[in-house]
């Protein structure tokens, strides 16, 4: 067994209430720098919830959290908001499930990436628009200086996935926690996202927590395996804590194939009254 200085997340016994129900029940597992975990369940299983309670976003929200989570060795759940302010983006950053929601439609993608990174570290204006075109390019967005101009409708859905990843990245975290980052994206742009994520991981030391429903989707982008139903464990196999068992009852897929790393950055239809004169598809 790992000790628990040597890991970067340290969770142990997490719970999460919403009034009467438990989403999350005594789940614990561990995460070594530069590592990834898969958290793997149906719809409900209490995955998101888990995932949520990493960054401490069920604060505020009327739900009650128990336990501990450990971030580079500071509980999140009970640092103070201007300390967990730092955590999020510094520390740890969330890929959200809907990159469209996600993403305010009447702002430039560079423009809102910016805005992240001068929220969590106090660059200067002229800072933040290079790290924002900076990370744009490091997640293959093709012409980034010209595509950080664009609103979210102009991007496909895997250059927005894209985006949310570079947005996560604005500040370097140590742990990037992506919640069904794949979900709605069509087989090719799926297998080029997670090959982004296993080339963040391998190349810049990231440690991942990929959240997903489909077993195959994790299998070849995470060393350990977390799998939920309603809300407990039901299968862990963890390589921070020890060995584990193989996983029952959940629908797997074949193992994602090699894609190229840049996608065909073809535009989606605007929203309701943009003007789709404005798009700059390529």
């Amino acid at each position: 067994m790992t000790a628990p200085e040597e890991l970067l997340l340290d969770v142990r016994d997490l719970t999460v209430d919403f009034g009467a129900l438990r989403a999350v029940d005594h789940v614990s597992f561990g995460l070594r720098a530069g590592g990834a975990l898969g958290i793997v369940g149906e719809s409900g299983s209490g995955k998101s919830a888990t995932a949520y309670a990493l960054l401490d976003l069920h604060r505020g929200t009327g739900a009650r959290v128990g336990g501990s989570v450990r971030l580079a060795g500071t509980d999140v759940l009970t640092a103070p908001d201007r300390a967990l302010r730092r955590l999020r983006g510094g520390s740890v950053a969330m890929v959200f499930q809907d990159p469209l929601s996600s993403l305010d439609p009447y702002h430039a993608i560079g423009e809102q990436i910016a805005e992240v990174h001068r929220l969590h570290s106090g660059a200067s204006r002229r800072a933040a628009r290079a790290r924002a075109v900076a990370v744009l390019d490091r997640v293959g967005i093709p012409d980034a200086a010209r595509r950080a101009r664009s609103r979210p409708h102009e991007f496909s859905g895997g250059m927005r996935q894209r985006a949310l990843i570079a947005m996560a990245l604005a500040c370097a975290p140590k742990l990037l926690v992506a919640d069904e980052p794949t979900t709605a994206l069509d087989v090719t742009v799926q297998a080029q996202i997670l090959d982004l994520l296993h080339e963040l991981r391998t190349e810049e030391g990231l440690g991942l927590v990929l959240v997903t429903h489909e077993v195959g989707v994790s299998a070849g982008s995470v060393d350990d395996l977390l799998v939920m139903r309603q809300g407990r464990v039901e299968v862990l196999r963890d390589g921070a804590r020890g060995a584990g068992r193989t996983p029952r009852g959940l629908h797997a897929r074949p193992a994602r194939r090699r894609f190229p790393a840049r996608v065909d950055p073809s535009p989606a239809a605007p929203p309701p009254g943009a003007n789709p004169s404005s798009s700059r598809g390529t």
